[in-house]
């Protein structure tokens, strides 16, 4: 297993594990399935578990295994704040209390504000107290290094970045959405300020893997027939001195042996040129599904009517590649869960993006099919409701 550095010090695995799709039966966790899942990934170096409060019986779970093999002290947990759902400091309080009381630990190694949208959202944060909570907890020995996780545009992104000072964030990002949400940009915005990122979603939750078109398979078939789809995903990522950790959501032995095994032999700069021209090859199949073809190069913005046209343009591509549900939940999340909503519904048509997009899009065309598309009956029904139990 290779490692990286944090901001301390701290010595992080490649590869981290995601804890969140753990195999279940009748709506729990197998408990000695994910046991022995566990302890393999801790045999081969995993040292970085990632989970959160909305995560079913993750948490718990988590705390079952590493209190049964007494390993807590020799790995990191990471876990989530549902800061959209603390409405007073008196919340995070006992979502730590029961967090910690899961866990069964008295600390957090890695502590996230779980999906911040922007900086207004970081201050509804500050303004409740939660900072100083935050800090207070930190001094305490409960909590050891502050974060968050992210999904939004990456002007937003940098802005979160600079709202705070940050140990360590975790954002999206895959070879598919390299100008996606926080993307590349995001990315090397993070490491100029010294800042650790981990990566979620590498893989686009299988997306990348067994569910890539035929042909694009076989073009990664053609260029090494050794590698499977999920080991090109992660060389990408690996590649990137940026990238810290890249979690992986495994749920047997077997993924969790080959994903270790590739965590120890990528390094930054295993991606030569030939093999770039490959990930390109790919992604003009996979784009051929997609319903616009904006690459993410962002001259179109600023928008003078704060549209997000790259966010609303990538959560309708998601519809093409991934579905209906993917393209809504990544629509709502990036442009319209947010106390500024940027969605394609501020367009007013006044042209001022066409002007200068390199792929000559008709943007102000494509944008009301997103809007037909993408805010439908239950877009306007969670958005409704999302008010009622969601601060942003």
């Amino acid at each position: 297993m290779l490692y990286r550095e944090d901001r301390h010090g701290n010595r992080l695995s490649r590869l981290g594990f995601g804890c969140m799709r753990f195999t279940k039966k009748n709506g729990k966790i197998v408990l000695r399935k994910a046991g022995r899942e566990i302890m393999r990934a801790y045999q081969a170096g995993v040292n970085y578990f990632d989970t959160a409060y909305i995560y079913g019986d993750s948490e718990e779970a988590l705390g079952k295994i590493f209190t049964h093999y007494g390993i807590r002290e020799k790995i990191c947990i990471a876990t989530k704040l549902p800061q959209y759902l603390v409405k007073k400091k008196e919340d995070a309080e006992r979502i730590f209390t029961e967090e910690l009381r899961r866990l069964q630990t008295g600390y957090v190694d890695y502590y996230l504000m779980h999906m911040l949208n922007d900086p207004s959202s970081w201050q509804r944060l500050v303004d409740l107290g939660i900072l100083d909570w935050l800090l207070e907890k930190q001094a305490a020995g409960q909590i050891r290094q502050i974060g968050f996780s992210y999904h939004g545009n990456a002007d937003q992104f940098c802005k979160l970045l600079d709202a705070y000072d940050w140990d360590f964030c975790q954002i999206q990002y895959n070879y598919l959405d390299e100008h996606a949400q926080a993307g590349r940009t995001g990315l090397e915005y993070a490491a100029k300020k010294g800042v650790p990122v981990i990566i979620m979603e590498p893989l686009r939750g299988g997306k990348l893997t067994d569910a890539l078109p035929e042909k694009a398979k076989e073009v990664f078939r053609k260029a090494d027939s050794g590698r499977s789809p999920a080991e090109w995903g992660f060389r990408w990522l690996y590649d990137q001195p940026g990238v810290t950790v890249v979690l992986s959501g495994m749920n047997t032995e077997e993924m969790v042996l080959e994903n270790a095994r590739i965590a120890g032999t990528a390094e930054v700069g295993c991606v030569s040129d030939a093999e770039r021209a490959v990930y390109g090859e790919v992604l003009d199949i996979i784009r051929k599904t997609m319903k616009v073809g904006c690459t993410g190069c962002r001259y179109c913005m600023p928008c003078p009517h704060h549209v997000d046209i790259p966010g609303v343009f990538a959560a309708w591509n998601r519809k093409g590649a991934d579905g209906y549900i993917s393209a809504l939940r990544e629509y709502f999340m990036c442009v319209a869960a947010r106390h500024d909503y940027t969605g394609a519904a501020n367009c007013v048509g006044c042209g001022a993006c066409e002007a200068h997009c390199p792929q000559g899009i008709g943007i102000r065309k494509e944008l009301a099919q997103a809007k037909k598309e993408l805010e439908g009956v239950p877009f306007r029904t969670v958005r409704a409701v999302a008010p009622l139990v969601m601060r942003y």
